[in-house]
């Protein structure tokens, strides 16, 4: 079993950025880590995946504004979100323990471990 702890989360004003680290202790190997959000009253909602070659894949809304990238020697992942807008207040979740042996846009359901979720809150 894996274990993801999100930090780095707070609160920003609109257009100015934040970065979010997700730390993987235990069972590291996934073939993709992946970040999801969950505003409230809202399903939680594909953000950004890295694959183990460092290839990523992004969600509409953030395409543009948000990067992943993830250090393997560290088992950890970040997310730099840039130009913040209000809509991306949400809680992130990070995921791991992909459930696919091929790659496809992930959806909640295709991950095995979660971290507790980190608040970000951008203000207009």
């Amino acid at each position: 079993q894996v274990q993801l702890v999100e930090s780095g989360g707070g609160l920003v004003q609109a257009g100015g950025s934040l970065r979010l680290s997700c730390a993987a202790s235990g069972r590291t190997f996934s073939s993709a880590m992946a970040w999801f959000r969950q505003a409230p009253g809202k399903e939680r909602e594909f953000v950004a995946v890295t694959w183990r070659d460092g290839s990523t894949a992004y969600g509409d809304s953030v395409k543009g504004r948000l990067t992943i990238s993830r250090d393997n020697a560290k088992n950890t992942v970040y997310l730099q979100m840039n130009s913040l807008k209000p809509e991306d207040t949400a809680v992130y979740y990070c995921a791991s323990g992909y459930r696919r042996t091929y790659r496809i846009t992930p959806t909640v359901s295709d991950f095995g471990s979660w971290g507790q979720g980190t608040q970000v809150t951008v203000s207009s």
